[in-house]
């Protein structure tokens, strides 16, 4: 008799006198994990599989419960199904084609005679939540192909007849089943039952041709989305409220920010407020680069293609980039720094005593994207970057990684961001270099972070096509991870370039060049900034960072005194003169976000004081002059996330 041992995470074993199941290995450590067992991961492969996935003598396996980070991801899975068992139920002449998980839900696509509105979404609700409470038994069966073609072509399911087709080296295909009846193709996973799906919202409903072509069928595509409780999706309602709230084209628009034009798409106008914000954050990172000793250099914007050719990006980047000709010579627009780079470093010779060499540019990026996936700052045509370039020996690679999240870590500290993860993304199939290569580099940055005790998640097949990276995802106030940061280890650009250093051997190496950005795309950061603060920016970084309201026209003097006071020390300061009442003026600058407000009135002249108005809400009443302008003076000088009050003894400081 065959025994089958199954390693769990502790390295512990479970032996099996049959080929057991994820769910059998839950069974025998005791019901209340078999319950709540959703999918399992084996053998650390990324890919959730199901809990009836046989399992093969020594894999090693981690369970993947309710309480697992990914139990929604299975959750959805299942709830896509229960969605289109109902839909098919109310309406059987609906036909089905495909429903995958997506960020944050799932959607499926019906071929329909009729167009689905936001007012079916009721029925299709109330049909869930009953095939929920049935609790149906989720069985998987895997039929032979020709079976499961046969069997949609009589249901007149020809989507599914197409798709099966086209799994061309696949004898059999999964199929399951929402109890006895209603079935669908799928490869999983699935929970054990429909009643372990406790919340689900459908969302919205738009058209989608068949497989992405205009020239297939328009479908209905419904999307909806899926939690383990009711807590969970009723907090994921409330973020998508506040998200529109905080959506930084709008917030743009109300502070005056940036602004778009059909003469340039995709290239955002920053306007004298926007262009604050922008040179501010530029300042951020200039005092970081002399800390962290980055030199700053400034590089072309359009180069003879013979430097694309040379760096890989006209093999591998061309679809993404701008051409021109110019005397009769083929030029690319930049996508990005680090050619030109090349060329600074190998313009000269350069000693292993100079290394690492680290280089800075601001400079300007223009990359094609198509016209659908532009969206507001976050994903533009012309951009710039805090982009840099470190030149370094294999020894040094390790340091430079702890310096440079050393350097993350002081950034995103300042500007209140203290929530990020990090991953690990390899070798995509389109690359250049040997596996050998690949090899050491990836190896390379999977032991810096371990060495530094920094947690990481491996994200396969996503690194550059020159070399694997490090991706920082910020997860930001409504919980939602954005991709920013980033640190690249490259060996192969360097040997395109013939780049070197004289070794302390007096020969010839090859250095690595490492590429990293800590905000990344600055019209990109500030998008995403905009939302996660809800356009509250830090008085440091705020477009106008003191607004005087006077009370009446009498104290106009002392309102202009003030002004040329605050601007004598660089501080951004309007003065709101307008006839209108005090209130009023308070509320335009609530609106506008100003940090303080300053209120003077007859008394306050007399005196020589001013009351302060906080955007929170709360007033400091009595302030010597002398006094307002240390206390603003040190809140912008330390960058303090929010203006401090006085009158309180602890306050949020970046750092």
């Amino acid at each position: 008799m065959s025994q089958f041992t199954i390693y769990l995470p502790d390295n512990s074993s479970k032996v099996f006198d049959h080929q057991p199941s994820a769910l059998d290995v839950a069974q025998s450590i005791g019901p209340r994990l078999a319950k709540d067992t959703l999918g399992v991961r084996i053998n650390q492969d990324p890919e959730i599989r199901d809990l009836r996935t046989p399992l093969r003598d020594g894999d090693k396996v981690q369970l993947i419960t309710t309480k697992s980070p990914e139990a929604n991801e299975v959750i959805r899975h299942s709830a896509a199904h229960v969605m289109a068992q109902a839909v098919q139920e109310l309406w059987p002449e609906v036909k089905v084609t495909i429903g995958p998980v997506i960020d944050n839900g799932f959607y499926y696509d019906f071929d329909s005679p009729f167009t689905f509105t936001e007012e079916h979404f009721a029925a299709i609700e109330k049909k869930m939540q009953e095939i929920v409470d049935k609790d149906l038994s989720i069985k998987r069966e895997d039929w032979p192909r020709e079976k499961a073609i046969e069997t949609f072509k009589n249901m007149g399911e020809r989507f599914k007849v197409e798709i099966i087709e086209d799994l061309k080296d696949e004898k059999n295909v999964g199929i399951y089943f929402n109890g006895d009846k209603w079935f669908d193709l799928c490869r999983g996973p699935h929970v054990q039952s429909t009643g372990a799906i406790k919340a689900f919202k459908l969302m919205s409903v738009a058209g989608a041709y068949w497989r992405g072509n205009e020239k297939n069928p328009m479908l209905q595509r419904v999307y909806a989305t899926a939690f383990t409780d009711k807590k969970e999706l009723e907090q994921h309602l409330h973020n998508l409220e506040e998200a529109k709230k905080r959506d930084h084209r709008k917030l743009g628009r109300e502070l005056g920010l940036f602004m778009f034009h059909e003469w340039a798409p995709g290239s955002p106008f920053f306007t004298g407020k926007g262009s604050v914000v922008y040179n501010e954050l530029q300042g951020l990172m200039r005092d970081l680069y002399r800390e962290f000793d980055y030199q700053e250099v400034i590089t072309p914007q359009i180069f003879d293609t013979t430097l694309f050719r040379t760096s890989g990006h006209l093999e591998n980047y061309k679809e993404n980039m701008y051409f021109t000709k110019v005397d009769e010579r083929d030029f690319g627009v930049k996508p990005m720094n680090c050619p030109s780079h090349c060329l600074l470093y190998g313009s000269e010779k350069h000693s292993y005593r100079e290394l690492p060499w680290r280089i800075a540019d601001f400079g300007r990026l223009h990359r094609f994207e198509k016209s659908g996936a532009m969206h507001g700052l976050t994903r533009v045509r012309t951009f710039c970057q805090d982009d840099a370039h470190i030149f370094c020996t294999v020894d040094q690679i390790e340091q430079e990684i702890g310096s440079f999240m050393r350097m993350l870590s002081k950034a995103y500290e300042i500007l209140g961001m203290p929530n990020f993860k990090i991953y690990l993304s390899t070798r995509p199939d389109n690359r250049m270099g040997s596996d050998e290569v690949w090899d050491k580099t990836e190896g390379a940055l999977s032991k810096a972070l371990e060495k530094m005790n920094l947690p990481y998640t491996v994200n396969p097949g996503d690194g550059a096509f020159y070399g694997p990276k490090l991706d920082i995802m910020f997860v930001d106030a409504l919980n939602r991870p954005w991709q920013l940061g980033t640190l690249q280890v490259d060996m192969n650009m360097p040997q395109a370039f013939e780049l070197s250093y004289v070794g302390e051997d007096n020969k010839d190496h090859r250095p690595v060049m490492l590429h990293r950005a800590v905000l990344g795309s600055l019209e990109r950061f500030i998008g995403v900034y905009l939302e996660h603060t809800a356009g509250h920016l830090p008085p440091w970084l705020s477009p106008v960072q003191v607004m005087i309201l006077n009370i009446t026209d009498r104290v106009n003097g002392h309102c202009e005194n003030l002004m040329a006071t605050l601007k004598e020390r660089k501080i951004r300061v309007e003065f709101d003169r307008r006839p209108e009442k005090l209130n009023y003026k308070i509320r335009e600058a609530q609106l506008q976000k100003i940090p303080y407000m300053i209120v003077i009135g007859d008394k306050e002249a007399e005196k020589g004081e001013v009351s302060v108005r906080l955007r929170d809400g709360s007033q400091i009443n009595n302030v010597p002059v002398a006094r307002l302008l240390e206390w603003i003076d040190n809140d912008i000088k330390q960058r303090r996330l929010q203006p401090t009050n006085p009158n309180n003894q602890t306050q949020e400081v970046s750092h």
